[in-house]
């Protein structure tokens, strides 16, 4: 690595936001580090591309002894803290390991922080799901959390704690990101599973999406837009909390006709209820209201709701083609 090099450290990096986040970063000529879990059965598929830029460090959110060391070793000018069990059917079979991941592991990366490097400035990534079935609608910074799920509590901690220590003087910045998806969005989420599933019924390979509730509505963004607003956070002069979102929600059933319309089939012809997939606990709707980003930061999303669902199917259609 270059010497002079502004240096950013990124736990999970293999994940959809932290590629992006990673890419973005060595264009802006930042020297890259990544914190991978020793046990971690992630893929580097996500950033094999990134591998001979960017440096891997074995570790754990849980262990804060690694954290420690490696935070102190390294002494990064800014620290993105994405690592999370993030998936939320996940949640509710593994509450536990959620809570330790999600919510201890980001006090670990905090306290290690204020210990070993307070010059640090660090982003914690929020969540949408923490506000729950809010009364308000849109959300915003201000919006009181009712958090609906395992991962969604373990995020509320996460962000409580981020909040303690940036009165305790660090830079903390923490970003309340609404669904925001890509093609290297996991398998197990709702998107890619149905951008999977159309290309799949395109080809003759399935017949029917098996889906939960239809009527559950998000708010759904271009993840790579997502990620400039976190590191646009990281480059102000105050630290504090930020929505970022579209303000537009639209529903599963609208993903899904989207999505299929693009291969010329009726939703009622290829999509089927599993009430196996409905969550214990679901949340009606989620929409956000990113004014204060726009205001300070100049964010604005740069791909509406078909362009996002268009780009997912393509993907999912020229990976089938190639």
């Amino acid at each position: 690595m270059a010497s002079g090099q502004p240096r950013a450290l990124i736990t999970g990096i293999t994940g959809q936001d932290g590629s992006y986040l990673a890419e973005l970063l060595l264009g802006q000529g930042w020297e890259v580090h990544g914190l991978v879990r020793r046990s971690s059965s992630d893929a580097l598929g996500r950033i094999r591309h990134l591998l001979p830029s960017i440096q891997l460090h074995s570790g754990d959110l849980t262990d804060l002894s690694s954290l420690l060391s490696l935070i102190g070793r390294l002494r990064p000018e800014q620290l993105y803290n994405l690592g999370a069990q993030s998936s939320v059917p996940q949640s509710f079979a593994q509450p536990l390991a959620t809570l330790q991941i999600t919510g201890l592991g980001a006090a670990n990366v905090l306290e290690a922080v204020r210990l070993m490097s307070p010059e640090t400035r660090v982003y914690q990534a929020g969540s949408s799901e923490m506000f729950g079935n809010a009364l308000e609608s849109p959300q915003r910074e201000t919006t009181p959390f009712s958090p609906a799920s395992p991962y969604a509590v373990a995020k509320v901690q996460a962000q409580l704690m981020a909040r303690h220590y940036r009165e305790r003087g660090l830079f903390v910045v923490a970003g309340i990101l609404f669904n925001h998806e890509s093609p290297r969005r996991g398998e197990e989420f709702v998107t890619r599973k149905i951008a999977r599933a159309v290309a799949r019924i395109h080809r003759g390979e399935q017949a029917v999406i098996e889906l939960g509730n239809l009527e559950a509505r998000r708010d759904w963004g271009w993840a790579p837009d997502y990620v400039e607003a976190m590191v646009a956070m990281m480059a102000g002069p105050t630290p504090k909390d930020y929505v970022v979102a579209t303000g537009i929600d639209h529903s599963v059933r609208e993903f899904a006709e989207q999505a299929l319309a693009l291969i010329g089939r009726s939703f009622h012809d290829c999509v089927r209820v599993d009430p196996r997939l409905i969550r214990p606990a679901d949340i009606a709707a989620l929409v956000g209201d990113a004014g204060l980003a726009r205001r300070e930061l100049g964010w604005r999303p740069t791909v509406d709701f078909a362009g996002l669902v268009e780009r997912m199917v393509r993907a999912e259609l020229d990976l089938c083609a190639a």
